[in-house]
């Protein structure tokens, strides 16, 4: 395998995006606003974390699809 990215944000972009990261060998480690999203990856090469914090544990780089400035604010600086 290539190694661990994470992934925020699993819309309709960044769900095609995290799909072929996983096809490329790479393990993910997800996060997204609403958890079924992340689930839906969980067990294919991926783990779905519960905080935005966790998706960059052990990963080599972390990919951010978001909606807009305030989303991107929240995933940064929130809780």
């Amino acid at each position: 395998m290539a190694g661990t990215v994470g992934f925020i944000g699993l819309g309709a972009m960044g769900t095609e995006m995290a799909r072929n990261l996983q096809r490329a060998g790479y393990r993910l480690r997800v996060w997204n606003r609403s958890a079924a999203r992340a689930e839906a990856f969980a067990g294919q090469d991926a783990v779905a974390c519960a905080t935005p914090a966790e998706v960059g544990e052990g990963a080599i780089a972390v990919v951010s699809m978001v909606a807009d400035d305030n989303a991107t604010r929240a995933v940064i600086l929130g809780p």
